[in-house]
Parts: C-alpha cells; sequence; structure tokens
C-alpha cells in the first residue's frame, strides 16, 4: 500500500520498532488468540478484536469506529479471511489517524515565519516532561536552532534544578528564578531573553501540578498572557506530555488539560518500556490534538517526531 512507502531513516525506524516491541507483541498474541479457529471475519471474530483494541488501550470509542470501518470493509468485499485481518487493521487505523490533521512531519521542524517559535510545556509531575523538554532542546540544537529554555515550574526546586541539568548537558540557555517565583515573570524574562538574542526556539516549562483544576487554568492563562506582552502571537504550541505507560490514565490527563487550557499538541512518553502503545492511537483520534512526539527509549535520540504511518506500519510489522 502506497501509504506506507518508507519515510524514515533505517535507524530511526529500528529505534520505532524496538520501542513498540512490547506493544506489538501483546497486540498481537492477544489477536491470534482472537481468531483461533476462524477463518473468516464473522461477528465472532469482530467481538473479540473489539475486546483485543480496548484491553490494548487504544479506548472505548476509537475501537468502536475501528470495527465500524472494518465491519464496512467485510460488507463491500463479501468474504474477509483472517489472514487479511492485519493489514485491514493497519489500513483503517491509518486512515483514522489520516483524518486528524498533523502533517506527517519526520524531522524536528519550526515554522519559519515565527521567530522564536514558542512552546509552552504542560503536563502533571512524573510524565517526562522535563526530560522531553530537554530531548527537544537537543533536537532543536542539533537542527542548528538557537534555543532558549524557561524554567517556569517554580512551584517545585527540583524542577528548576532538573532544567538546568538538561540546559548544561545539552548547551543550551536557561532562563530561571528562585522556587516560588511568579511563572508568568520568568516566561516574560524568557521571551525578552530570546527576542535579544534573536533565538530560534522557545521552551517554557510549566508547573504539573491537577489538583485545582481552576487554579490551574488561571495560572496557565496569566503566563500566556504575559509572554503575549512580548510576542503577541505566543505561545505558538501548547505541548502537552502525557506518560504512554500509563494507558487510560493518560486519557484522564489528556481530558483534564485539554479543559484547563488550549493544548494543540501531544507528546507521548515511556512507550519503550510498556505494552500500552495503542494509547496513542486511541489518544490522537479521542482529542483529535496531533501527536507530535513520542519517546520510544531513554538515549537524546529515541525522542521521535510521530509519524502516524510509520507507527502503524511498526506497531503492525
Amino acid at each position: 500500500m502506497s501509504l506506507f512507502k518508507k519515510i524514515f531513516s533505517k535507524e530511526k525506524k529500528e529505534t520505532l520498532d524496538k520501542g513498540l516491541e512490547k506493544s506489538k507483541t501483546s497486540f498481537f498474541d492477544k489477536l491470534s488468540k482472537a481468531v483461533a479457529g476462524k477463518s473468516k471475519v464473522d461477528d465472532d471474530v469482530l467481538d473479540n478484536l473489539e475486546e483485543v483494541l480496548v484491553s490494548s488501550d487504544v479506548g472505548v470509542n476509537t475501537t468502536l469506529k475501528v470495527i465500524d470501518r472494518i465491519e464496512g470493509r467485510v460488507a463491500k468485499d463479501k468474504y474477509v479471511g483472517t489472514d487479511e485481518l492485519n493489514r485491514i487493521l493497519r489500513e483503517e487505523i491509518a486512515g483514522l489517524l489520516s483524518e486528524i490533521d498533523s502533517g506527517n512531519a519526520t524531522d524536528f521542524e519550526i515554522p519559519i515565519n515565527k521567530k522564536p517559535y514558542v512552546i509552552m510545556v504542560v503536563g502533571v509531575n512524573g510524565v517526562g516532561k522535563t526530560t522531553t523538554i530537554g530531548k527537544l532542546a537537543y533536537q532543536f540544537k542539533k537542527a542548528g536552532k538557537k534555543v532558549v529554555l524557561g524554567a517556569a515550574d517554580t512551584f517545585r526546586a527540583a524542577a528548576i534544578d532538573q532544567l538546568q541539568i538538561w540546559a548544561d548537558r545539552t548547551d543550551v540557555e536557561i532562563v530561571k528564578q528562585s522556587m516560588g517565583s511568579d511563572p508568568a515573570s520568568v516566561a516574560f524574562d524568557t521571551l525578552q531573553s530570546a527576542v535579544t538574542q534573536n533565538a530560534d526556539v522557545v521552551i517554557i516549562d510549566t508547573a504539573g501540578r491537577l489538583h485545582n483544576k481552576v487554579n490551574l487554568m488561571n495560572e496557565l492563562t496569566k503566563v500566556k498572557r504575559v509572554m503575549q506582552k512580548v510576542i503577541p502571537d505566543a505561545p505558538h504550541d501548547v505541548l502537552l506530555v502525557l506518560d504512554g505507560s500509563t494507558g487510560q490514565n493518560a486519557f484522564e490527563q489528556a481530558k483534564q488539560f485539554t479543559a484547563a487550557t488550549e493544548v494543540t499538541s501531544l507528546a507521548v512518553t515511556k512507550l519503550d518500556g510498556t505494552a500500552k502503545g495503542g494509547v496513542v492511537i486511541g489518544i490522537s483520534d479521542q482529542f483529535q490534538i496531533p501527536v507530535k512526539y513520542i519517546g520510544v527509549g531513554e538515549g537524546m535520540e529515541d525522542l521521535q517526531v510521530f509519524n502516524k504511518f510509520e507507527f502503524v506500519d511498526s506497531f503492525f510489522k
């Protein structure tokens, strides 16, 4: 199928394959049991497939869409053998993801008409938010961009310290204040510094508290408003980081944050250590927000730009 032509380099593809190995193995173990003894895709097989997709953290709503699409294929083609099910699944899930306007990038790119390009990163503590910011800084710097980090998670001293470690490791500038400082003030200083230095990319860390959605909403709204005093259309991207290994809990976090602020893209981390990779498919579809990055390992290079066709190809390989 032309949809699945080679896009990634061999090394990137191998990293993606390896990172999704647990998810893929778990899925195919369940799928082989679902079709055992069957030669034709019938109602029983579809019922079993529904169970497999839900238990693979694809989510109920997305699962029902996938089953509906496959039922349509079966009705149209009259006879569909179970040996064809994997190919049809690949095609229908890729088709579903294609309906979300996310582009299909393979590299760390930013719009040429936004300088500096401002990314505000949100997400609860422990999902890999700071690590994702560090790896993004590394990838953008590697692409020849000047990067400035803003330590606006002033709620925890550890958050500022961790971001400093990543700034040192990637050799990019960081703007920070002391713990307990006003996050909006840090964001303002970061953007001013970035403009002065003619930076290409600004990445702003924010506090990861969810215990009070109203406070979170107010804080993020204030940070945005203050940033716009320096760059009127900032932030250009509000990136929500989710821990893929938490499965359905990641759906709940996405729900909470999309209610609290206008999230424009997603990063799903820790996919290499889990069998819950199907969560990427469900979250993309359910929230209609593009997944921009996925974490498939601990190395600097293991944060990848999410390419839906390469992902589906690796998942169903």
